[in-house]
């Protein structure tokens, strides 16, 4: 691309009408980046399993590439919306959202990752990239062609919501470990105090009737 086009750098997830098609997306946008109409920073083919979890199908590793899947942007989605907090932000009733993420358009009813979680279906593959996009239409083009249903997010937004996961993930493990210490304390004490209470008692019993104990 040449050097005076504004590029926008933003994260898309590709949905087909079949999941073979991912597959044929992810070659698309590696044809793209080679004839320069698109910058591709990393792209995965993805699945999730009934069980929420994402799985990486394929991924670009060519070193002409800027890296792979999993070492950027996309490998730290792939993590999020995969795991506990992506089966919570990407739920029917959307837990999270609000609680965790500072959403500033009125407009959106749900965080960028809450979207993102839930354009990754279950039971199916999606395609998942990251790009720099002088037109929308160059990747959207390719993609309908292809059966393809393209939803797009800038990448900084995508970062930004990244970093908070991050923060809300280790708030809630630092809570989570306060709670319980409090409850083991709360336990320990509890036992100490019935072993004092038995040794009371123990040594109660053990005087002889009419002791003063001295």
């Amino acid at each position: 691309m040449a050097d005076d086009l504004v590029i926008t750098d933003n994260v898309i997830v590709v949905n087909f009408q079949q999941d073979s098609s991912a597959y044929e997306g992810l070659t698309r946008l590696k044809e793209l980046n080679s004839q320069g109409q698109l910058e591709l920073r990393a792209a995965a083919v993805v699945a999730r399993g009934e069980d929420g979890k994402v799985a990486v199908k394929d991924e670009i590793g060519d070193n002409d590439f800027t890296g792979t899947a999993t070492g950027g942007v996309v490998g730290l989605l792939i993590g999020i919306i995969g795991g506990p907090l992506g089966v919570l932000i990407g739920g029917a009733t959307g837990l999270l959202v609000g609680s965790l993420f500072d959403i500033e358009d009125a407009d959106e009813t749900e965080s960028v990752l809450s979207q993102i979680s839930k354009a990754v279906r279950v039971g199916h593959t999606a395609l998942l990239a990251q790009v720099g996009e002088q037109s929308r239409e160059v990747v959207d083009s390719a993609m309908t062609q292809l059966g393809g249903s393209v939803f797009r997010r800038p990448t900084l937004d995508v970062e930004a919501e990244i970093a908070e996961a991050d923060e809300a993930q280790r708030v809630a493990k630092k809570e989570a470990r306060k709670r319980l210490h409090e409850q083991h304390h709360a336990e320990h004490q509890e036992k100490v105090h019935e072993k004092v209470d038995a040794l009371k008692a123990k040594l109660h019993h053990s005087q002889p009737v009419g002791s003063t104990g001295s």
